[in-house]
């Protein structure tokens, strides 16, 4: 068994909401649980308590009570949840209106901004207003061009207010990536900035401002926020008009929350377009609310005296769900420019100047934090810190003694895991439990995760496809332009009738803790054994000369042999030497199967615009075969570099 490298003390446990939520059920219910394991089994066998529970633990806010939890429960898709309830998603978001801070806003460049919940709600007022006047209602979209900066988080919330549906993606979108997106849901408002700030850059966005503003003929306002220059020229834009002066500020009528059913539209968000043009995932306000609180308040312990920071940009999940953080009462501290901006320390400055206590990233910034000989707890305070979160692709072990060793012992390291597809996580942290090396903590509480093998039954310290067996609020209502459903049932029920497969490739440990071995569309098959391409990329990050690596299979004289490719420090050159340590490394810790057959180095590898490595793509070029969707990669030209490699010719 995997030892623990952290455990929380019983002063912490007891006082964090999970502990308090299962009183609260002891109360209610006259039962006890003997660990967490037994409280996840009740929660999914006593799902409609469990969910119940949270609602009322959480205090949603609605107008109109349920008349049932669940409703043609035993159906996913298709079950119905909190029937009859009306509520509203901002209105949760904005139920604290005193002067704490609610949002701090932090650019590359140094600059601050600050905004308590109180003239939040004032702001939100005025720009819900402005988008009435200006016609928008329940059920129309609204979208951002924008970055992670306060004006985003305002117009998310004012569009919310009036049951509008709220989408976003990054200014670093190029036309074609955000035409693939905004194109296919008819927007009539787009929020945008003037540009941004990034690597010690202000890129211009306008001109791609202009050109989206002329191909989206459903858009009837552009609202700009001047960023990178305090006047920017808009004159060329139709009906555009800045941000401070669309804003109603005078005789404001007061902010008026749409009551609407509970599987409402909220948040339209994009699979990564990878495989064909980008699906639209409808997510409800309901279901965002109740998961997002679950997964908030009780695995992630957020209450109002923590300052919880996430980076991430507009057009990844993440964004959503740090915003959701406003309906615990916290500070959210939003940053937009890159993570590695001043020498890499710019978001350890963070910690330390804003005391965040919850801090989120992705592995690949921690992995690059290590690299680059970081060593936090020698530089900085990290008073306030007590928990980090980390997502985006499995955390190696090796980053895991990196957070205890050179950030801090005390704190809680949350490997988290679920996707946009959800908005949400299958697998969480829990202030309440240890944490092991290389694993997820837990299963999230009514989330009825299992790992299937290839026959299609649960298995336990074994790999297979990673599944909910039950229904879930935060299941997506479907996608946009799919009357039918066909598209959405193909996307995640075609593997099993009635079951969620989300395509990852986990496996449960013997701690009740999970482990991702990455996607199973890239799951190695050589010499007819199933490997993760996680377990080889956790082997790599091990070796200082390699700074970034991708890995796929190759069909090969009727097999398969793994191909890696790395990027190595600059000044480095694959050697011989070098690909025999490559190669060791990764026998000794794994199997002989798990040894690439070719260790080739490249300058670059292909990602999504959120920044994911793209194996699929790259296992399609060097086949021969084409990508369906360049535009969704942020750095199309790269896959050139794989075209034609000679040291792929198979004979």
């Amino acid at each position: 068994m995997n030892d623990a490298i952290w455990t929380p003390s019983q002063e912490r446990i007891n006082a964090s909401q999970l502990h308090q939520f299962q009183q609260y059920l002891n109360e209610r219910y006259h039962i006890s649980f003997e660990n967490y394991a037994s409280l996840h089994q009740w929660s999914i066998v006593n799902r409609e308590l469990f969910w119940e529970s949270m609602w009322t633990f959480s205090d949603i806010r609605s107008s109109t009570p349920y008349q049932a939890v669940l409703t043609n429960g035993d159906k996913l898709p298709g079950s119905i949840w909190f029937e009859g309830a009306r509520l509203n998603y901002s209105e949760n978001l904005l139920k604290y209106r005193d002067n704490q801070t609610a949002l701090v806003s932090l650019l590359e460049n140094g600059q601050r901004r600050t905004l308590s919940y109180s003239a939040l709600y004032s702001q939100v007022e005025q720009l819900a207003a402005a988008l009435r006047q200006a016609g928008i209602k329940s059920g129309d979209r609204v979208v951002g061009f924008m970055p992670n900066i306060i004006e985003t988080v305002v117009a998310m919330l004012a569009t919310t207010s009036i049951g509008a549906l709220w989408s976003s993606c990054s200014p670093d979108f190029g036309i074609n990536g955000v035409m693939d997106r905004f194109g296919q849901i008819e927007p009539k408002i787009l929020f945008a900035t003037d540009g941004y700030f990034y690597n010690e850059k202000a890129i211009n966005t306008l001109p791609r401002l202009t050109s989206i503003r002329e191909k989206i003929t459903s858009l009837e306002k552009v609202i700009v926020t001047p960023l990178v220059n305090p006047n920017p020229s808009i004159a060329d834009i139709d009906n555009a008009i800045l941000f401070d002066d669309f804003l109603i500020k005078e005789n404001t009528p007061a902010l008026l929350f749409e009551q609407l059913p509970f599987n409402h539209p909220l948040y339209i968000l994009y699979s990564s377009g990878t495989t064909g043009v980008p699906k639209c995932i409808i997510h409800s306000a309901g279901g965002t609310l109740i998961q997002h609180l679950k997964e908030l308040k009780l695995h992630t312990d957020i209450n109002r005296d923590d300052t919880f920071f996430y980076f991430s940009t507009c057009g990844w999940m993440m964004w959503n769900w740090l915003v959701s953080g406003l309906a615990c009462g916290c500070t959210v501290v939003l940053f937009d420019g890159s993570p590695f901006a001043g020498k890499g320390r710019i978001l350890i400055d963070a910690i330390d100047n804003e005391n965040i206590s919850v801090f989120g990233s992705s592995a690949k910034f921690i992995v690059a934090l290590e690299k680059s000989a970081i060593k936090p707890r020698e530089t900085h305070q990290l008073k306030q810190l007590k928990t980090i979160l980390s997502t985006g692709s499995p955390l190696a072990h090796e980053s895991f003694d990196y957070i205890y060793r050179d950030f801090k012992q005390d704190i809680c390291l949350s490997s988290i895991s679920g996707g946009t597809d959800i908005i949400s996580c299958f697998a969480l942290g829990n202030p309440t439990l240890a944490v092991y090396k290389g694993e997820l903590q837990c299963r999230g509480l009514g989330m009825a995760v299992e790992i299937f093998n290839d026959n299609g039954n649960p298995v336990y310290q074994q790999k297979g496809e990673l599944v909910c067996t039950k229904a879930f609020p935060s299941c997506p209502i479907g996608f946009w332009n799919d009357a039918s459903g066909e598209t959405f049932h193909n996307a995640y029920f075609n593997l099993y009738d009635n079951i969620w497969a989300h395509g990852d490739y986990g496996e449960i440990t013997d701690n009740n803790g999970l482990i991702i071995h990455g996607r199973s569309d890239a799951v190695l098959n050589p010499g007819g054994v199933r490997i993760g391409t996680a377990e080889i990329y956790r082997q790599v990050e091990k070796i200082d000369q390699v700074l970034e690596s991708i890995v796929i299979g190759q069909e090969w004289q009727g097999d398969v042999r793994v191909v890696l490719f790395v990027i190595l420090r600059e000044g480095i050159t694959l050697d011989e030497q070098l690909i025999n340590h490559i190669k060791q490394t990764i026998c000794s810790n794994t199997s002989r199967q798990h040894v690439p057959s070719k260790v080739i180095q490249v300058d670059d590898i292909p990602r999504t615009i959120s920044g994911k490595i793209v194996e699929l793509a790259v296992k399609q070029v060097i086949h021969g075969q084409p990508v369906k969707n360049i535009d969704a990669l942020a750095n199309p030209q790269t896959l050139e570099l794989y075209k034609s490699l000679k040291e792929l010719a198979i004979p």
